[in-house]
């Protein structure tokens, strides 16, 4: 796969520059370590809530900093080294640009170094996995549209006649994230660091979760596929096992995966028929991704004496293993009968964590002890330290992972269950999160001892390169390609993976296609949505609240979706109904229940008991792990944005009066005067001006336009 470093007559000479791999693999490297870190905190936050001992620090805050830093920070660099790696070997050639290869490295840094500062600042948009607001939405875009460029030129300008499978991979992964990044990211900026999407409630929830379990998809594991498919046999120096299979894999989960995403909204408002969409190819991923896992492993088949000799095949073996069982589990969580005891609980959090800490991380440790001793021509500085390295990271997955399994099915079952009369036996959700203290603290355990292993690598690597020298630029020769050929004779389809722009185009379509069956009728069929009368758009001063609420990263612990089970009406109230969320942009259901469900916390507690909830949860609810927002008595609410909030939301639609927004601020200011004068029989002294004024004001319309049937 590998050009020859052999200069012989009639061939072309170049060379591959391993700088821009080193470059990535420091950053992969460091940010590892940073993510790990956050997450370790934040784990640390649920066991002893005193840690979220700063505003610009609290879980809600950093726990999306920590799932940036690990997405796009960790795994994202690890997969611009294995690619500026092995692209340029597979086609014989060197990369199209060095400049636009350092303007990749330099732009993706800044990017990363923007979502550190702007998200522990509160700057968010409050959509999974996709929080950074929209000046930064472009400056991805432009470096990925640079990234894909310099992809494509290189593989056109090839020695290589045949794309190898990891190229069909590095390929798909980029058309993809590409439509999912743009048309997720449409949105309506407010001011420079603030904006509206333009999808609102039930249309916002299938864009959104299309999004994020694509990303997961062409992210987390369509590149990684591409760097198995290269940096597994090339440690094992053994072939793929079936090219065949590789075929299959490729072009059926492309294809499948894009459809999945409404799995994540199972017994949510989102119309059934969308739901059974995303079970029935939840379930059909099942074999092409046991397709690729089998090719991996047994690519291995006769070289298990090098398995056990070997601490990268060791790291290989494991991560190819982890995504076997993730995308066993995925699917199987994708049952409804299964996804009503799973879904809000920290099931779900040890189901992603055995993709995240064992397909990416383990594959990432085994990609950089294979490849960092080879750009700097040595050999590693310590094989005892990498194997127990090894062993850390495996004992630290398990010991992360069965805990939170164990907490998931105690809540899934404690939420559910029912006395002998038919009474809720935990009728005080605290009782759920309180039981399961002690694995959140065994969870941390984990996470610490993978974070160690990480710093063990970063310092094992660092001795590795310091006893070796870097190879800038690799010399390389190869023959020049023809580029004229006789497909005539080849396998059907065969032709597609020598033909570049083809397989683009072919990629394209085929994402295009899956995606448009889904959005369409969302889109079309006003009867998917039904409409509410007595659903009204939110006033000023709770649009604003639901801004701060969105700021403060609430929607990281609680949902805003009742689902129709009797556990849940009991509990929280009338289930919610789809023409609930249509002002609202973007839509806040959630993903995890730490703390209650709150769409029908409207009305249901005085002003002054939110009040001092807000400033110390402990003093209304004693035992809540809940951070304390005291600050947000005292700051300020800027009320010159009010305006122009209003103004963006009736470009999406919203129905305010014509010329609303002249006379929002006033509209504000009354209602916010109700709450003070509310709170004042109390005995407390409130500011108008408060954000916790604007806060309360969005908790006490949560849920409340309609009436319980």
């Amino acid at each position: 796969m590998d050009g020859s470093t052999s200069v012989q007559p009639n061939l072309d000479t170049f060379q591959y520059d391993n700088k821009i791999v080193r470059n990535f693999a420091f950053a992969t490297m460091l940010w590892g370590v940073v993510g790990m870190l956050v997450g370790l905190i934040i784990a640390l936050q649920l066991y002893i809530p005193a840690l979220n001992f700063s505003d610009f620090l609290t879980f809600g805050r950093i726990r999306p900093l920590h799932t940036n830093a690990v997405i796009f920070a960790f795994v994202g660099n690890c997969i611009f080294m294995g690619i500026y790696y092995s692209l340029p070997r597979l086609c014989k050639a060197s990369m199209f640009s060095r400049w636009m290869g350092s303007f990749h490295f330099w732009g993706w840094q800044l990017i990363i170094v923007s979502a550190a500062v702007t998200l522990p600042l509160g700057i968010t948009t409050g959509k999974e996995y996709a929080e950074l607001e929209w000046p930064i939405d472009i400056a991805i875009a432009v470096v990925w549209v640079v990234f894909g460029i310099n992809m494509l030129m290189t593989i056109i300008k090839r020695r290589e006649r045949h794309m190898y499978v990891a190229i069909w991979f590095y390929i798909g992964s980029w058309v993809t994230v590409t439509i999912l990044h743009i048309f997720n990211s449409i949105e309506i900026p407010v001011s420079f660091l603030k904006s509206y999407p333009v999808y609102a409630g039930v249309q916002d929830a299938l864009v959104q979760w299309w999004y994020g379990h694509n990303a997961v998809a062409f992210f987390l594991t369509t590149p990684f596929l591409g760097l198995m498919y290269y940096f597994l046999p090339k440690a094992a120096e053994r072939p793929v096992y079936s090219y065949k299979l590789s075929v299959i894999h490729f072009w059926s989960l492309l294809f499948i995966y894009i459809w999945a995403g409404p799995h994540h909204l199972l017994y949510s408002s989102l119309p059934d028929w969308a739901q059974s969409l995303g079970t029935v190819f939840s379930i059909m991923l099942i074999a092409p991704s046991w397709g690729g896992m089998l090719n991996g492993l047994l690519t291995l088949r006769g070289a298990w004496d090098k398995v056990k000799e070997s601490p990268v095949l060791k790291f290989f073996v494991v991560a190819v293993t982890a995504y076997g069982m993730v995308t066993l589990e995925g699917p199987m969580m994708s049952i409804k009968s299964v996804n009503a005891l799973s879904h809000f609980t920290d099931w779900t959090v040890g189901h992603v964590h055995i993709g995240g800490l064992g397909w990416n991380g383990m594959l990432t440790f085994g990609v950089l002890y294979w490849l960092i001793p080879r750009i700097y021509n040595t050999k590693l500085w310590s094989v005892k330290w990498a194997n127990a390295h090894f062993w850390i990271a495996f004992l630290g997955i398990i010991v992360y992972a069965v805990p939170m399994y164990w907490a998931g099915i105690t809540q899934g079952l404690m939420w559910k269950e029912f006395t002998p009369e038919g009474l809720l036996l935990y009728p005080n959700f605290l009782e759920t999160v309180t039981q399961i203290l002690p694995m959140y603290l065994l969870r941390a355990i984990g996470g610490g001892m993978f974070l160690v292993g990480a710093i063990m690598m970063a310092i094992n690597l660092v001795k590795t390169l310091k006893q070796g020298k870097l190879q800038a630029f690799e010399e390389a020769s190869a023959a020049p390609l023809q580029r004229k050929f006789n497909s005539q004779g080849l396998p059907k389809l065969q032709w597609i993976e020598r033909k570049p722009v083809p397989f683009y185009i072919a990629v394209l379509v085929l994402i295009l296609a899956a995606t448009a069956f889904e959005m369409v009728p969302m889109f079309v069929i006003k009867s998917n949505i039904p409409t509410i009368s007595s659903v009204k758009p939110y006033t000023p001063l709770e649009l604003h609240g639901r801004d701060i609420y969105i700021r403060e990263g609430c929607y990281t612990c609680h949902s805003q979706m009742i689902r129709p089970f009797r556990s849940e009406t009991e509990r929280y109230g009338e289930y919610s109904k789809a023409g609930e969320f249509v002002y609202d942009h973007p839509f806040q259901w959630g993903s995890k229940r730490i703390g209650p469900d709150l769409h029908r916390i409207g009305r249901k507690y005085p002003n002054a008991w939110h009040w001092y909830h807000m400033a110390d949860p402990t003093s209304m609810s004693p035992g809540s792990i809940m951070p304390k927002y005291a600050f947000l008595v005292d700051d300020k609410v800027d009320l010159t944005i009010i305006a122009a909030k209003i103004s963006v939301m009736q470009t999406l639609g919203v129905p305010y009066p014509a010329g609303y927004s002249q006379s929002a601020l006033e509209d504000y200011l009354t209602q916010a005067r109700k709450i003070v004068a509310d709170l004042k029989l109390a005995t407390i002294d409130a500011n108008e001006e408060s954000e916790l004024i604007a806060l309360i004001a969005y908790l006490q319309r949560m849920g409340t336009d309609i009436k319980a049937q």
